[in-house]
């Protein structure tokens, strides 16, 4: 197994698209080809966590927080940064941050904290926009359905808990192939009518290269007509916070009371 399988599993929990614009989360430091001999997870990358990873012959630490946010323009030791980058490298261990992005997942960070304090119905604090694209195509109608599948297998169509979304109207296409070309229907050189299906489907920014593999792969046409459009639209199912409900109403100083216990604090700061 090598450092990239266990980078892929992560990424597709916690995509690095869903990250802030501050943020820096990824692989910091080491080769992603490299097998596989040990992880650790952490919450920061210290000097403390390396010396571990060392100990224990692990060469993977994932962490939350980044070690390096900006760039470095010099690594000469002077602070704990430049220590753990030199540590790494000479040692040969890769470094993996999962930050905002696994804050900002539907399933993570947040969500756990809800779950701890029993919240129901959560919906997300603040959800991220510039996430969403749509696609838009023109598919024979009797491989209208095969085009559909390959999308949806792809990851395209889901609308929060809905799968399998998507739009489609029928019209007349028309296209005239060039010389040396081998049309799926009508010939070379003359103007061609087809009854086509428009299809439309949703899906998550980071997944537009497969999700336009798949559709060249399932049309028949040599050429493929389609359109992908950055959507406006704010996604709910990813963000920042979660809104939820306690199952009964608490009293201010009794809810604070159950956080300091769930969460095995000894003191809980907050504001009204």
């Amino acid at each position: 197994m090598t450092i990239q399988s266990i980078i892929q599993a992560l990424e597709r929990f916690a995509p690095p698209a869903y990250q802030e614009s501050y943020d820096n989360a990824g692989l910091l430091f080491g080769n992603p080809d490299w097998e596989l001999k040990g992880a650790l997870l952490t919450l920061d990358a210290t000097e403390a966590v390396l010396d571990e990873a060392i100990a224990k012959g692990c060469n993977l630490v994932v962490a939350h927080h980044p070690v390096v946010f900006g760039g470095l323009k010099r690594i000469t030791g002077r602070n704990y940064v430049e220590r753990v980058a030199i540590k790494a490298i000479k040692h040969d261990i890769a470094v993996y941050a999962a930050h905002t992005n696994l804050d900002n997942v539907r399933a993570g960070v947040s969500a756990m904290m809800a779950k701890q304090l029993g919240l129901e119905k959560t919906r997300v604090l603040d959800p991220k926009e510039d996430l969403l694209r749509k696609l838009y195509t023109f598919v024979p109608a009797g491989q209208a359905a095969a085009v559909q599948d390959a999308l949806f297998a792809a990851g395209a169509g889901h609308i929060g808990n809905y799968s399998e979304c998507s739009f489609s109207g029928e019209g007349t296409g028309t296209f005239r192939g060039g010389e040396g070309t081998d049309p799926f229907v009508g010939r070379p050189g003359e103007r061609h009518s087809e009854a086509e299906v428009k299809l439309e489907v949703i899906f998550p920014a980071q997944l537009e290269g497969k999700v336009t593999a798949a559709l060249l792969k399932a049309h028949p046409y040599e050429e493929v007509a389609f359109d992908v459009v950055k959507l406006e639209n704010r996604w709910a199912e990813v963000g920042s916070g979660l809104i939820g409900e306690l199952p009964e109403a608490m009293d201010e100083m009794a809810f604070l009371g159950m956080v300091k216990e769930r969460f095995r604090t000894g003191c809980v700061r907050y504001t009204p």
